[in-house]
């Protein structure tokens, strides 16, 4: 597939931030192979590109993503055909590269909740970075509703953004919750109104890719492995990246900038 023919997702890079939109609006984003192809050859593209400091993901129409197809889970096709063993198979070689592609960026990637998230809808909004909600962002971990488990890595992503004991509530009772409520809950970093939501969040991701970019790849890298590692190999890795910012032209311009009371023109150098 030539990458610049995408059909689920559309993409603008603008100002040093990749806009990333799942567009198929009329089954409210749902996810379907081909949409697992394109967003990761589109993340996969632009994490490589130095035009690119910070993606934002949202949802053409309505809704951020419906999840999984209900009406092919029904009949049994698409990503949802064969029997348990080939199931097993194409959620490893299908959907599950969503989340291993999202978490091995090295730049930001920040959820603009424009509607929905629901199921691995939901799943996909926390696997983002950060999030911007409004009046019209809902989540749902309604997996149980179809008695389903959450295949795409809810219980790593959500856990890791609400806690324990909130994730466990919203898988296990399969509620809604509005952007108001998820906002509360520690769900969204910011809340906006729906009118606002776009402006918002640029004036967000503009303040991210104004700064250093090496130093915010470096920091996202070890901030995302601290839940994983012991503080001694964090201590390492930090120690590492450190002394390699330490010695870059970035770091000098942020001081020289700081210095003369100026903005810093940061080139990831």
């Amino acid at each position: 597939m030539s990458f610049k023919t995408l059909k689920t997702v559309s993409y603008e890079v603008k100002d040093y931030i990749c806009w990333v939109t799942l567009n198929d609006p009329d089954k409210r984003n749902a996810i379907s192979l081909e949409m697992v192809d394109d967003l990761v050859a589109c993340l996969e593209h632009f994490d490589r590109e130095r035009s690119v400091r910070v993606f934002v993901l949202s949802g053409a129409g309505r809704a951020f993503s419906a999840g999984g197809n209900v009406k092919d889970m029904q009949e049994q096709k698409g990503m949802f055909e064969g029997p348990a063993h080939e199931l097993r198979k194409r959620y490893e070689y299908g959907i599950q590269r969503i989340p291993k592609a999202i978490e091995a960026l090295n730049k930001p990637i920040i959820g603009m909740i424009n509607g929905a998230a629901i199921g691995a809808g939901c799943d996909l909004a926390f696997m983002c970075d950060m999030r911007v909600l409004c009046e019209h962002s809902k989540f749902g971990e309604t997996f149980s509703k179809l008695g389903l488990v959450p295949g795409v890595g809810g219980t790593y992503f959500l856990s890791r953004a609400v806690g324990y004991a909130k994730a466990m509530e919203m898988f296990l009772t399969g509620d809604i919750y509005s952007g108001k409520q998820a906002f509360e809950m520690g769900l969204g970093n910011f809340y906006t109104e729906s009118a606002e939501l776009k402006e918002f969040t640029n004036n967000l991701v503009k303040k991210i890719a104004a700064n250093g970019p090496e130093a915010i790849e470096m920091t996202k890298r070890v901030l995302k492995s601290s839940h994983l590692r012991d503080l001694d190999t964090q201590l390492d890795m930090l120690a590492a990246y450190q002394s390699m910012a330490q010695r870059m032209n970035d770091h000098f311009e942020g001081v020289d900038a700081l210095l003369e009371k100026r903005d810093a023109n940061f080139t990831g150098l």
